[in-house]
């Protein structure tokens, strides 16, 4: 794995997301009002929809296809519903989102 520098914090909105592609992955970066920036694969563990296109809430994503809520932190499914998607670790240097793949 090595530390990619992705892009500038504001880049990413506040409450919302970017979508970003590195080789065959596409990776959604969220952006919390907390201000923490989370990495997870793009595509929901339910009938893969966009996680980029979610709402963004606290520390999570609502699935734009069927409402299922996804732990940014984790990449788990919440609220009784089972799966999982890959999660990705960020650090932010200088004001700039790195992403380790």
């Amino acid at each position: 794995m090595a530390w990619i520098k992705i892009t500038e914090v504001e880049n990413i909105p506040e409450m919302g997301s970017r979508k970003i592609v590195y080789g065959d992955k596409e990776i959604a970066l969220f952006r919390t009002r907390s201000e923490n920036i989370y990495a997870v694969n793009n595509t929901c563990p339910h009938k893969q929809g966009k996680l980029s296109e979610g709402i963004v809430h606290n520390e999570k994503v609502t699935c734009p296809m069927h409402n299922w809520v996804i732990d940014l932190s984790s990449g788990e499914a919440t609220q009784g519903d089972c799966g999982c998607t890959d999660v990705y670790e960020t650090k932010i240097e200088n004001n700039t989102v790195y992403l380790n793949i």
